[in-house]
């Protein structure tokens, strides 16, 4: 393909003699389309892009407030944009305007093509970016596309049965084949034309195609006597399958060659259970509500539980400056952050600046809860009045999505009055799928059962003015947050006498032993000790252990132990249960229901008289030998009046699932200079989770845990012992499992420990490719879909596949399995929705969930769906495609889940893009644990870890587009006299020569 010339592109026309004698194009002006040869030219302008064009569909506009030019498709929605809000606001004009005619910005040239203002000093360079080429590319491949599709010289190719779809085929007739007929018809009487080749293109990954064509027995075609050509297709397994035929024709009055192509496709699978799943309403991305200022809100009636703990020091507003949130309204993520890191953040981070810097991040992540909770606000809702509660269905309550609880508020006002005035009710009762609101009085004069209104979800700031209040102290020692070698007194490992071990499993662990004995022996004052905890190697044990040999050896200790999760405090609480309600409380906000408390856990709490969750008095308070909470929660202590240093000991258990302010929280607000910290966790698996993308940028994703590991005095193996133990015995999975993971993230020092009967119970299972190696690989070629207006993916194919798979596995009478020991991993939340409304009549009790769900836990079967699966390779974005399941945290955390048998359900051609999946399912192919569609690239050669794998099908893509365009481009030019083509320089003669009538 011919090199696009910049001043050919720009002005039509090229000054250099022997640039222009090298141009054979026609310029398309509308569209801004570049055309290599005449033929495609002609299929350009029968394409749908130049129609919508000339329709206006792809006009464009511009904003006399925000000064740019937009697509007439997206001007609605650049008008309800916050930004444009905020453009009008700021210049103090009305926001709906209406648009303009495309205007040239000043100094500006707008490029077509690429749909955006390019300054006039960078035009030439914007013209030879890789961006610019690639549009100028797919205009001409589709353009050649266009014109290979279409029937020519009187030649039909069509299909006996309607199209070249086989549609669905069941497995089981998919195996031996299915056969169709593709006719071909010369329909023009004295033609003389042979059908001279026909074959299917190859595909990107070379790899066989599931269809075959069968060539006619003779290549002439007579007039209205068609061609009857056998595709078959045949393939093992359930998917979609597509490929493109290419018929070659000879001409042999004219000495033409020609090409005419079909695409032709089979999804191998039960039609019904497709239908079953499918979207309910095509994908439209949600509008978000023009969330204007509420200026007249009427205060509603807060529940009694939010008054049930007697705090008696208050909480700070801690209101987003001004300057943050207009940090925070223009610009990318990058740009957004770099004015957060050069106006507000403080150049250097240390104990004095410590507070101030993690208080901005909280204000950026604020910022970007307020925003993300809009998609949620509803329009035209219907109130249910019920006593003194007015009912209001929550769409996705029960998933958490809004998550709602009791205490917090959400606004109504009745749909149509654009007054300003709301009602804010506040939420008195959370129930499966709706919630009960208190409101003023005046509310019910105003209430009419047979009205709509509108709803706003509002954020509920408590956790974070917690964070800001722990942030605002002056409590920062430098051995608590950033410890030296010079803080650790004697630098000296501890002898490890424990005369005494409560649980004799520990006793056969050196490492947990050593962390013990660590733990027990710190003097007061110590800087914060790390166990580093990697998959099913027992950190919670070890805590559990400490805190009783803590108690132990010391009858003054008091000790606070805290958790990111509800759950997983819960589980520190129900493995100390044997300390009794004498000496162990359980704290929990009184926004939870005491409904929602296990039996066994509720001696351990308390509750005011009217049996809201609540804390006693700060004289027993002071008694309890352990005080357990979530880590945000225990601000309470500081709150209620508990002096500075009551706690010799804080633990804290799945520390790297928090962010540092929430494990400041306790720290900074109840230690003093002589109480230890003990950090229980592991860097490699999920970290706290952050909406903002700019707060991920600035540090906030990054926990406490995993910066003191990354300090110099955490080294695991030269400080062992003494700050950190890495524990190494895992009692997991089996070693199968575990070895890639540990090889990728641990160094390989992790030792399988599992119970035999447990971890090889499976091996020798029908589902197992290779029966002593347990994990299955099951390639698949689906597609992700979305529905209505959610932007959550799911993949059908993928669903039925993991359905069968939990079918098989259910109805093995061998290898016995319940739906207690399977649980299903998929990274979307649609897919998990899907997967269990599949598995409802099938397998109803199997824990469907995301990774977040599943971290801490472990089930003897584990099945992952990855959802996403493309075919636009050109425009592949590997970020956005694979989303989050190429992230290596999560990655981690979903395949060292299982005991006995892992089953990755997958696109191998999408996965394969990410570094580390490739080398996973290298170790799985070369294993013989890979069933379904065979691997595109060699599983033997070494992984680059560096290799951008997604630009090279990226560019293979480009490639096999480059050699498509440019064969028709020659099958176009074959025959045609050069002594007979038109000589286009002398452009001004066209103004004397008379125009013929064509009709």
């Amino acid at each position: 393909m011919a090199i696009v010339c910049a001043e050919l592109l720009s002005t039509g026309s090229c000054s250099k003699p022997a640039c222009t004698s090298n141009h054979d194009v026609q310029i398309c002006r509308p569209c801004g389309v570049v055309c290599y040869t005449t033929h495609v030219y002609q299929a350009h302008l029968r394409g749908a892009r130049h129609i919508n064009t000339i329709a206006g569909r792809s006009k464009i506009y511009h904003c006399p407030i925000c000064v740019i030019n937009i697509p007439a498709t997206g001007w609605q929605e650049h008008v309800a944009g916050k930004r444009h809000r905020s453009a009008a606001k700021a210049l103090g004009v009305n926001p709906e305007v209406d648009p303009e005619e495309q205007a040239m910005l000043p100094d500006q040239n707008f490029c077509n093509a690429c749909s955006i203002n390019v300054p006039l000093n960078k035009w030439e360079f914007h013209l030879r970016t890789r961006a610019h080429a690639k549009k100028v590319l797919f205009t001409t491949f589709e353009a050649a596309f266009d014109e290979a599709e279409r029937n020519k010289h009187g030649v039909v190719v069509s299909h006996a049965e309607g199209g070249l779809d086989f549609g669905f085929v069941e497995v089981d007739n998919a195996q031996p084949g299915v056969q169709a007929y593709i006719s071909v018809e010369n329909t023009v009487p004295l033609a003389r034309i042979n059908l001279v080749g026909v074959k299917m293109a190859t595909t990107l990954r070379r790899r066989a195609s599931p269809f075959t064509i069968t060539p006619p027995a003779h290549p002439g075609l007579v007039h209205k006597r068609p061609l009857m050509i056998q595709a078959t297709f045949r393939h093992s397994f359930r998917g979609r399958y597509q490929g493109r035929i290419e018929f070659t024709f000879f001409d042999i009055a004219l000495g033409r060659t020609f090409i005419i192509v079909r695409d032709i496709k089979c999804t191998v699978g039960n039609q019904d259970e497709y239908n079953s799943l499918a979207p309910k309403a095509p994908y439209v991305p949600r509008k978000r509500t023009d969330r204007t200022a509420e200026t007249n809100v009427v205060p509603g009636i807060p529940p009694p539980a939010s008054n049930a703990v007697p705090y008696v020091v208050k909480l700070p507003h801690a209101n987003i400056p001004t300057r943050i949130s207009a940090a925070l309204m223009q610009g990318s993520v990058t740009r957004q952050a770099d004015q957060i890191r050069a106006s507000v953040l403080p150049p250097i981070v240390n104990n004095g600046t410590h507070g101030r810097f993690y208080s901005v991040l909280l204000w950026v992540e604020e910022f970007r809860m307020e925003h993300d909770l809009e998609m949620y606000d509803i329009t035209n809702a219907p109130l249910r009045k019920y006593g003194r509660y007015y009912y209001l269905e929550v769409p996705g309550l029960a998933e958490k999505r809004p998550s709602v609880l009791v205490g917090d508020r959400i606004f109504v006002q009745r749909s149509g009055e654009n007054n300003g005035r709301w009602y804010e009710g506040h939420v008195h009762v959370v129930r499966k799928v709706e919630v009960g609101l208190c409101f003023h009085d005046s509310f019910s004069t105003e209430f009419n059962a047979n009205r709509g209104y509108d709803v706003r979800f509002k954020l509920n700031r408590i956790p974070l003015r917690r964070q800001h209040q722990a942030l605002g102290t002056v409590f920062d020692p430098d051995r608590i947050l950033f410890p030296q070698e010079q803080h650790f007194i004697d630098g000296v490992l501890p002898i490890r006498v424990l005369n005494a071990i409560y649980n004799k499993v520990i006793i056969g662990n050196p490492p947990q032993m050593q962390a013990i004995a660590s733990i027990v022996q710190q003097q007061p004052g110590s800087p914060p000790f790390v166990i580093f905890g990697p998959p099913g190697t027992g950190k919670t044990i070890t805590v559990i252990e400490s805190i009783r040999q803590i108690l132990r050896v010391n009858a003054n200790a008091r000790i606070l132990a805290c958790a990111p999760s509800n759950s997983a405090a819960d589980l520190i609480t129900s493995r100390l249960k044997m300390l009794g309600p004498q000496k162990l409380f359980r704290f929990y906000a009184p926004s939870r229901s005491p409904d929602d408390i296990l039996d066994d856990l509720c001696p351990f709490t308390h509750k005011t008289p009217d049996g809201h969750l609540s804390c006693p008095p700060v004289a027993t308070l002071k008694r309890y030998q352990v005080v357990v909470s979530t880590c945000v929660s225990a601000s309470f202590l500081y709150g209620v009046g508990i002096p500075r240093g009551h706690y010799t000991h804080m633990f804290f258990d799945e520390a790297g699932q928090a962010t540092e302010p929430e494990i400041m929280v306790a720290i900074r607000t109840t230690a003093d200079n002589k109480t230890n910290v003990v950090l229980s966790g592991d860097p490699k698996q999920l970290g706290p989770i952050v909406r903002s993308a700019v707060a991920r940028t600035l540090g906030l994703e990054k926990s406490y845990l995993e910066r003191m590991m990354d300090r110099p005095c955490y080294e695991p193996h030269a400080w062992h012992g003494i700050s950190v133990v890495k524990l190494i015995q895992n009692f997991r999975s089996h070693p199968a499992i575990l070895r890639f993971s540990d090889e990728r993230f641990y160094e390989g020092e992790l030792q399988a420990r599992g119970s035999s009967s447990v971890i090889n119970s499976l091996l020798g299972s029908p589902v197992l490719v290779n029966k002593k190696f347990p994990i299955v690989m099951h390639a698949i070629s689906g597609k992700d879909d979305r529905e209505a207006s959610s932007p959550s993916f799911f993949n059908i194919d993928e669903v039925l596949q993991v359905k069968s798979y939990v079918q098989a596995l259910r109805s093995d009478r061998r290898f016995r399995i319940t739906d207690a020991d399977i649980g299903v991993i998929a990274p979307y939340h649609a897919q998990c929705l899907k997967i269990r409304t599949a598995l409802r009549s099938v397998a109803d009790s199997v824990k469907v969930g995301s990774v977040e769900e599943f971290q801490g836990q472990e089930r003897r079967v584990i099945i992952i769906s990855t959802v996403r699966s493309s075919r636009e390779y050109v425009e592949y974005d590997l970020r956005h495609t694979l989303g989050f399941v190429a992230n290596p945290r999560r990655f981690n955390v979903a395949v060292t889940r299982a005991q006995a048998l892992l089953i990755i359900v997958g696109d191998p051609d999408v996965l394969s893009l990410d570094p580390l999946w490739r080398s996973f399912l290298n170790y799985v192919h070369n294993n013989g644990g890979w069933t379904g569609n065979e691997p595109g690239w060699d599983t033997d050669a070494q992984v680059d870890e560096h290799a951008a794998y997604d630009q090279e099908l990226r560019e293979l893509a480009i490639s096999d587009m480059n050699d498509f365009a440019r064969r028709m481009e020659q099958l176009a030019l074959d025959g045609v006299d050069s002594a007979n083509a038109v000589d286009e320089g002398d452009n001004d003669a066209n103004v004397d020569r008379p125009w013929r009538e064509v009709e």
